[in-house]
């Protein structure tokens, strides 16, 4: 199983999360990233996600091969959408288990900020006043 993939449909964390379960865990830290109704102050209707898929994949695999080895964790996954999501939606997933919730909170952590600043993924906000503007990296 691949740690990171992208999404072009809503996704069920579930058995995401029971992947990442094992006997030498003790600990599972997990964020979900969800489409806000607000961007600086401006009103949010939807947005779109855009990703070059193939280089989003090897970078996102980069970033989990690197918290691997970077933090004391058992295991680790993310998953990004792509495509049109409304308000509310689960736009990125991360989850991480380890054997202390130390490693699992700081591994989960990283490994967001890190897709965030590195892979190539870009987000299209539509506001409500009618106006839309891409933006990258995520915000």
């Amino acid at each position: 199983m691949k740690r990171f993939s992208l999404a072009d449909a809503p996704f069920d964390i579930a058995p995401l999360r029971e992947s990442l379960l094992d006997h030498r865990a003790g600990a599972y830290a997990g964020f979900e990233g969800r489409v806000r109704d607000r961007n600086e102050g401006r009103p949010v209707d939807s947005l779109r996600y855009e990703a070059y898929a193939a280089l989003a994949e090897a970078e996102g695999e980069r970033i989990l091969d690197e918290a691997m080895r970077r933090f004391d964790i058992v295991q680790a996954r993310c998953v990004h959408r792509v495509g049109d999501l409304a308000l509310g939606e689960l736009a990125v997933w991360v989850g991480v288990s380890a054997g202390h919730r130390d490693a699992a909170f700081a591994a989960c952590r990283w490994i967001i900020d890190e897709v965030k600043a590195r892979v190539p993924i870009w987000k299209h906000e539509r506001y409500a006043d009618g106006v839309a503007g891409w933006l990258h990296p995520d915000t």
